[in-house]
């Protein structure tokens, strides 16, 4: 089969469509023919050879596909060969055919087009872990989501909504703002323009729940913009590793604090999560809730224009590269 293969630590050139051998299924894993895949900001850290995969996980790039199962392992049930499918994988998607834990798969939601569905597992399974099973957003909560114009903050702002939240968000445009309104944010702020604890405070009583990306450069902001018993979720180190927590602010606040990446979570977690997201979340993708945001489809083979348009921040939503055209 072809995948994608990184010649050596770099920029995007590196990233050569070769020959390499065909995965096969081990015990409870499916095979699955890939149509798609999608890139994720975690795809150009690790391309660079800053986010090794973790131990056992195979080291193509690509942490969500969608396709069709081609063979079941030892001991798969509940699907066949020929399910329609997407999945949540550690490394893999940049290929014609992957390995993939039966716990990670989801069905291809009704009316949504397989390759679309390429990009959903990674999104939906970061954000519903995140901010539903984690930390309980609800009906009239005020969720902040940092970089709204992304593949996390696209899909975050339809959650946000579908379950009664206000929903604020930052970006870095005024025609990318206008794109998170048409999606349904309540409350937009230009992160260059404007300070979002401020516009927080005067439009909000606070956030209950923020989603971050940021890391560092936000985490005293974030706590100031909490509201009584918030939670802030950091899901990313954008703008650095290390910051200054003010734990006084924290306990006057009765807020908390947690972090957690998805890629090297045990299996027995990741299937959890998918299974919550198949129970509650892909009801709400096949009423048309909660959709992909696609901002461009790109051959799988030039996976390297791709990880560039990622890098430029022009598009909106999520890039997917398509196995089969």
């Amino acid at each position: 089969m072809h995948a994608i293969t990184i010649r050596e630590p770099g920029a995007p050139d590196v990233l050569e469509w070769t020959e390499v051998p065909d995965p096969e299924p081990g015990p409870g894993e499916v095979l699955v023919d890939v149509t798609a895949s999608a890139v994720n900001r975690a795809d150009l850290l690790q391309r660079q050879g800053n986010y090794p995969p973790p131990p056992g996980a195979s080291d193509i790039l690509g942490l969500e596909c969608s396709g069709t199962i081609a063979e079941l392992g030892e001991g798969v049930e509940g699907w066949q060969v020929g399910d329609e499918v997407c999945a949540l994988l550690a490394g893999g998607g940049y290929a014609e055919r992957v390995a993939v834990p039966a716990g990670q798969l989801l069905p291809v939601p009704a009316e949504i087009e397989t390759v679309a569905a390429a990009g959903l597992p990674e999104v939906a399974c970061t954000v519903w872990a995140n901010v539903v099973m984690h930390a309980g957003l609800s009906e009239g909560d005020v969720l902040l989501v940092h970089g709204g114009a992304g593949g996390i903050g696209t899909h975050a702002i339809q959650v946000g909504k579908a379950l009664g939240a206000t929903v604020a968000v930052t970006a870095g445009s005024a025609e990318r703002l206008e794109r998170c309104r048409q999606l349904g944010a309540d409350l937009t702020i230009n992160y260059k323009e404007q300070d979002f604890v401020e516009v927080l405070r005067a439009e909000t009583k606070g956030a209950d729940v923020i989603l971050d990306n940021m890391g560092a450069k936000y985490l005293g902001r974030n706590v100031d913009a909490l509201a009584a018993d918030g939670r802030l979720v950091i899901i990313g180190m954008q703008g650095g590793v290390k910051g200054e927590l003010n734990i006084g602010k924290l306990l006057g606040k009765r807020a908390s604090v947690f972090a957690a990446g998805l890629r090297g979570r045990p299996l027995d977690q990741k299937a959890a999560i998918v299974a919550d997201v198949r129970n509650r979340l892909w009801p709400l993708v096949e009423q048309g809730s909660v959709q992909p945001i696609i901002g461009d489809v790109v051959p799988m083979a030039e996976a390297a224009a791709a990880h560039r348009m990622l890098e430029e921040g022009s598009i909106f939503g999520k890039v997917l590269l398509a196995a089969k055209s």
